[in-house]
């Protein structure tokens, strides 16, 4: 079980839409750890910490997104996890 870091930007209409919220719910469920927030230039930022097996299923979701969103593209890396986070958060 390799344990990896997912950053991931994603662009669209994602913003205003329930992404993070939605983002987030997904993470928790699958024990997840790290981060979801709005940039400034209208995209969102993930990232997560966890089973490279589940940090691909969460990936999955990022594509799909809420009911409202239109996910156009995303970005993503998978690296070794900094191992910061206690628990998976939307920040403001």
């Amino acid at each position: 079980m390799a344990v990896k870091a997912l950053h991931a930007f994603i662009s669209g209409r994602v913003q205003g839409v329930g992404y993070r919220a939605f983002t987030n719910r997904i993470a928790r469920s699958l024990g997840l750890k790290g981060f979801v927030r709005n940039l400034p230039d209208g995209r969102v930022e993930v990232y997560a910490e966890g089973d490279e097996e589940k940090l691909k299923k969460l990936l999955e979701k990022l594509h799909e997104g809420p009911y409202f969103a239109d996910v156009k593209n995303v970005e993503y890396t998978l690296s070794e996890p900094r191992g910061q986070y206690e628990d998976f958060t939307i920040r403001y």
